[in-house]
């Protein structure tokens, strides 16, 4: 009985903000509603709406798009910053530095961006000398949304490899040299092998957020030009209150509940028989 007094308060936070909202999205997907007058009980018809509706098909693949544009790079240059600041030892004030960007609230640095990358008189376009619509051209604008949010979060990123490296003992690297281990090589066959579980972390919570990218995407092209920016993060927002459809929207957030959990498992089963957590 004391287990279950003290395991209430956890018992009652899943079951509020995590089961319940799983539940009700679950039964709105299955009624039509305006968000004002009364709701209809549909059926499947929202379900059969959406799988065969183009735009929504069209925002995954942008989303994918995005995510691949990201998580990549911002994995990349995660760890070669911890790695500097490893080797640097650099203090807590250059680790705060780093993670300020991830700090800020996505809108404003949405804002701050768009500013930057402004035709006429953007800071970026000034100091390269020539007009370039970065958010205005459908080839340019979403590698610009993936730079931002690149930029965003390596920082976040590099403070669990900085974690990593450091729970790495000294004695493995200093034996891999001893062995003829040095450069390129200690990192491929050493540093990187040890670092799996921190590496699965960052991807799986890369991907995740690559793909609830909303407020980035709000903030710098609304979606266009052309749809070319319109992750499915922007098309639940516009199916459920531009449209006022928020049975259709509920399917959508259901279908990309399902593909993250499916990635999140495979990239589990990836690295499930090639992770050590002792060393």
């Amino acid at each position: 009985m004391t287990s279950w007094v003290l395991l209430a308060p956890s018992l009652f936070g899943i079951g509020v903000f995590l089961i319940l909202p799983i539940v009700l999205v679950g039964w709105l997907s299955l009624h039509s509603w305006n968000l004002l007058g009364p709701m209809e009980f549909v059926g499947l018809r929202n379900w059969r709406s959406v799988l065969s509706d183009g735009a929504f098909g069209h925002s995954l693949l942008v989303t994918g798009a995005l995510t691949l544009l990201v998580v990549p790079l911002q994995t990349f240059l995660g760890f070669a910053v911890a790695a500097l600041l490893v080797r640097r030892r650099a203090g807590g004030a250059f680790r705060v530095l780093f993670a300020l960007p991830w700090m800020c609230a996505p809108v404003a640095v949405g804002v701050i961006w768009r500013w930057l990358f402004a035709p006429t008189e953007g800071a970026l376009n000034a100091l390269l000398g020539r007009r370039i619509e970065w958010l205005a051209d459908p080839a340019l604008a979403l590698p610009s949304v993936a730079a931002v949010s690149i930029w965003s979060n390596v920082g976040y990123v590099a403070l669990f490899f900085v974690a990593g490296l450091r729970a790495i003992p000294p004695e493995i690297h200093e034996a891999g040299a001893l062995d003829g281990a040095t450069g390129w090589r200690r990192i491929r066959w050493l540093t990187l092998p040890l670092l799996r579980p921190t590496l699965f972390f960052v991807l799986v919570t890369g991907t995740i957020t690559a793909f609830q990218t909303f407020d980035t995407v709000y903030a710098l092209t609304k979606g266009g030009p052309g749809d070319s920016t319109n992750v499915v993060a922007m098309q639940i927002f516009s199916e459920a209150f531009d449209a006022a459809r928020p049975g259709r929207a509920a399917v959508m957030a259901i279908v990309v509940c399902v593909i993250m959990l499916s990635i999140t498992v495979l990239q589990h089963r990836y690295f499930r028989t090639r992770t050590s957590y002792e060393f």
